[in-house]
């Protein structure tokens, strides 16, 4: 009995030909890198209209294409010929052993192609033979349409049928690397790789960049960094990283000697979006994520916002800013990075006792005449360490 993998997808379906194809392809490709990256084997991955296949016997290769930006779901199926009889045969084969006595069961059908028999025709007559299966079984078989006890679902296309008894829910979004590449200015803590994994779904590939603040902070907050890139990375294992690390710290104690206290943090953000805007450049890409949501922190309220942008002209992402906390934390968790993000590292030395929360949107201008601030994104991005991520 041959098995094969569905891949389902949803967005693609909606594109042009040539983008569609274009899309599927990347997609396609996506999905193997995810699957050598498990050791999951495979002979052959195909797509038809509307499906991607993946041949494999192997049941982990469900899950494994489900993690791939793009994928809405899949299902492990086994696969025989385009009629009622073929399919009918199977489900009762998969029937045998799966629905126990006191089960209901339902047959989902769905067909694609030109068939003399309806959708409605496929259910009937795979019922049928799940029904007499049972009850050459000596069991009492029930059919429940509305809340079954068991599942078995039918999808005919024009040359064969698949039969299955799962669907695994996907990622969804759409394949990476088909919307260009941002800059992500990433830390440890929960809401950065939030805001990464988020802009990741959306097909962008991200080059990381992290501001190192030694001294003001030590090798715990390093550390926790890089090991949620490396989780991030299981994402995306055929787009390694090209991660830029910046010392920052020397500007930190800067804006401490030379500008006012309360405002350490608005230039440390701004001073941020300059050196990621020189990266961006550098690197031909298209825009800058950040992890800010609306008041979750003294940077973060709308006046402050607006003052660390004000006379700078910023491609800037914020894919949290109208998320709670709860709900950033709930992706954290599915994604795989909360754990590591709650880790203790001592905080920031550099964060003033009475931060700024509502500052005038021209300070800025003001506090960087009291520094050489271009000199200062310069030689933070000449001094960049540019590291590529590893992950076993």
């Amino acid at each position: 009995m041959e098995n094969v993998i569905i891949v389902r997808y949803g967005e693609l379906a909606l594109k042009s030909t040539g983008v569609r194809n274009w899309y599927e392809k990347i997609l396609i490709k996506n999905i193997s890198s995810m699957l050598d990256h498990r050791g999951i084997p495979y002979s052959k991955i195909s797509r038809e209209w509307g499906r991607i296949f993946i041949k494999s016997d192997d049941v982990r290769a469900a899950k494994a294409a489900s993690d791939v930006f793009g994928v809405v779901s899949t299902s492990f199926a086994q696969v025989t010929d385009a009629t009622i009889e073929a399919a009918g045969a199977l489900c009762a084969e998969l029937a045998d052993g799966y629905i126990s006595e006191g089960l209901s069961f339902a047959i989902r059908a769905r067909r694609t192609g030109n068939h003399s028999f309806s959708s409605r025709d496929i259910g009937m007559k795979c019922g049928d033979a799940v029904w007499k299966m049972l009850e050459s079984k000596g069991m009492t078989p029930s059919v429940d349409l509305t809340n079954p006890g068991r599942e078995i679902f039918v999808e005919m296309r024009q040359s064969k049928s698949y039969v299955f008894t799962e669907t695994v829910e996907g990622v969804g979004g759409l394949p990476l690397g088909t919307q260009g590449k941002m800059i992500s200015l990433v830390s440890g803590g929960i809401d950065s790789p939030v805001a990464t994994w988020l802009m990741m779904k959306r097909g962008i590939e991200v080059i990381p960049v992290y501001c190192n603040n030694t001294p003001f902070n030590d090798e715990r907050a390093h550390n926790r960094t890089m090991d949620c890139l490396k989780t991030l990375q299981e994402w995306c294992p055929g787009h390694p990283f090209k991660f830029y690390e910046v010392p920052h710290g020397a500007n930190l104690q800067d804006f401490i000697d030379s500008c006012s206290k309360n405002k350490t943090c608005l230039l440390c953000k701004r001073t941020m979006y300059r050196i990621a805007l020189e990266i961006m450049k550098n690197e031909g890409a298209s825009g800058i994520i950040t992890g800010s949501s609306i008041g979750q922190v003294a940077s973060q309220t709308t006046f402050n916002m607006y003052a660390e942008l004000y006379g700078l002209c910023l491609p800037l992402y914020h894919p949290l800013i109208a998320m709670d906390k709860n709900e950033i934390i709930e992706i954290a968790r599915k994604i795989g990075t909360y754990d590591i993000s709650i880790r203790e590292t001592g905080g920031c030395g550099a964060v003033p006792i009475h931060p700024e929360v509502k500052a005038a949107v021209d300070s800025m201008l003001v506090e960087e005449k009291k520094i050489a601030i271009e000199g200062l994104v310069e030689k933070s991005v000449k001094s960049a360490r540019i590291l590529r991520i590893k992950i076993e």
